[in-house]
């Protein structure tokens, strides 16, 4: 494709949490193909600061698909129409010249909006406060074959780690569900050796957490893996479910008492 591009954006404006907001449209002029999505939105954004206009709030930091940070709702879909692709490393190669292009950030309760395009994702910090951690002291870098773990494991453990908490998987789910984020940190440390101390109240603090939180209940839709930028695969969830149902009968009373008589 050569030459640059005329679009028409149609972009979620809200002031904060309390206003109501409202859809604006706004050209987007002269937009060449090889930018990114963010790039144009940078250019919209030089227009209307130029006319003394306030630009479009929107998420950014590292814009290589690695943070997480740049999530929006781009016609419906988060991150857009290409699969496996975060909002900073979507091209505007995907789009044709002349497509309006309707901008929304993550809707969810669990995620107030900050402003326009911005929303609250600290709840995803307070799950991994919950128990996303290890207690074992790392101290040195241990000897590559000290510990010995499976290689399934090991691998599994790594496409878990994969997960960025952009939470796209919420905005996509129907239920603004979050299960896949949370049962792919879960995941990650439970596989492990260092992870195995804290692996049962691991999972019944981060998924309390996710509750409370006002999440929804997953339904099984499948929409949080087709969404996800890194492919998480919702195998994870199903590994969470295992260690949420076997960590809530090991603490109950009447099974410790069992453990003790056996």
């Amino acid at each position: 494709m050569s030459g640059t591009m005329n679009l028409t954006l149609t972009v979620w404006r809200q002031k904060n949490a309390q206003d109501s907001g409202r859809f604006v449209t706004y050209p987007a002029s002269g937009i060449s193909p090889d930018m990114s999505f963010l790039e144009m939105l940078d250019i919209v954004n030089e227009g209307l600061i130029a006319k003394g206009e306030e630009p479009i709030a929107f998420d950014h930091d590292c814009r290589e698909g690695i943070c997480g940070t740049c999530g929006v709702v781009i016609n419906g879909l988060p991150h857009g129409p290409m699969s496996a692709t975060t909002t900073c490393q979507l091209h505007m190669r995907k789009f044709r010249d002349g497509d309006t292009i309707t901008i929304e950030p993550w809707r969810a309760q669990a995620f107030p909006v900050v402003r326009d395009l911005i929303v609250d994702r600290s709840a995803f910090d307070r799950i991994i406060a919950a128990g996303g951690y290890i207690g074992v002291s790392t101290g040195s870098a241990p000897d590559g074959n000290a510990l010995p773990i499976a290689k399934q494991n090991s691998e599994l453990a790594m496409d878990a780690a994969a997960c960025i908490g952009c939470a796209a998987c919420v905005a996509a789910c129907p239920n603004a569900s979050a299960m896949l984020f949370v049962s792919a940190k879960v995941s990650h440390l439970g596989l492990l050796p260092q992870g195995q101390p804290e692996r049962k109240q691991r999972v019944l603090r981060m998924v309390s957490r996710m509750d409370a939180e006002g999440f929804g209940k997953c339904t099984n839709t499948l929409e949080c893996e087709a969404a996800c930028p890194k492919e998480i695969s919702v195998e994870f969830i199903a590994r969470m479910n295992r260690d949420y149902l076997y960590a809530s009968v090991a603490d109950r009373p009447e099974s410790k008492k069992a453990n003790v008589a056996g």
